[in-house]
């Protein structure tokens, strides 16, 4: 029988904060950690849900700004995503980031909260020059997978969900997922917590034309990629300005 769950908050960075899924009710992002809450608080109807995660945030910053107010609302289960941006930018080091993930979950299961962790999704054959870094993920998602072994956590692994490999899950950016994606994801979830998860996230996707991602790659680096290199030599960050979406443990329905 699957367990019963009260309060989830979701950790982490773009992937939870929902970039890619523009929300339908107002101006910002839904995402897969919405999505998955409407659905929990379907099956448990005092299910209270908050959302730290910000856009742009490097693995240090989300332990150091989220993990404990995370801790302090005593959720009873908790999401971390982290270290997809540490693995785009030079000087990344899985060894610390595996020591630093272990230390993190160790501190939310030690708070009593069930844990629920994630492998990347392939993103290399959707990005021009990007499978030059593929060590780097496969390195991030081997440390996931050592921590959740240790420390019993719930592994939802997208690396291995093979529905990833279609260009009809990621927004124009090619980097972040889109609504279908997100959709995916929170199936994914679902199916790992015991949710009975939306039928329609499963059914065939529309057809769209097939265009060949190389030709217009000069367009793509134009819009997407350029103003990502010059944030990285500013050093400033897409969340900067951010706040998060859902900072406090409210019921969802």
């Amino acid at each position: 029988m699957a367990a019963e769950y009260s309060s989830f908050v979701a950790i982490g960075d773009s992937f939870t904060e929902g970039v890619g899924d523009p929300d339908p009710a107002g101006d910002g992002y839904r995402g897969w950690a919405d999505l998955f809450a409407l659905h929990a608080a379907e099956q448990w109807p005092a299910f209270a849900y908050a959302n730290l995660a910000i856009r742009g945030r490097l693995f240090d910053r989300i332990v150091d700004e989220q993990v404990v107010p995370a801790i302090k609302q005593s959720p009873d289960l908790v999401s971390f995503a982290a270290g997809g941006n540490d693995a785009l930018r030079p000087g990344f080091n899985p060894v610390q980031l595996s020591t630093r993930a272990h230390e993190v979950v160790r501190l939310l299961k030690a708070s009593g909260a069930e844990v629920i962790l994630f492998t990347c999704a392939d993103i290399t054959p959707h990005i021009p020059g990007i499978s030059v870094l593929r060590k780097r993920f496969v390195a991030t998602n081997d440390a996931y997978k050592r921590v959740a072994k240790r420390h019993d956590a719930i592994l939802i692994d997208l690396w291995a969900d093979r529905a990833f490999e279609d260009p009809r899950l990621w927004s124009e950016d090619r980097l972040h997922l889109n609504t279908y994606g997100h959709q995916r994801v929170a199936y994914d979830v679902c199916e790992a917590l015991g949710v009975e998860p939306d039928p329609a996230w499963t059914e065939p996707l529309p057809n769209q034309p097939r265009v060949r991602r190389e030709v217009n790659g000069v367009k793509w680096a134009g819009k997407h990629f350029a103003p990502w290199v010059k944030r990285r030599l500013t050093g400033k960050s897409s969340g900067d300005t951010v706040d998060p979406k859902r900072p406090e443990l409210t019921k969802v329905k």
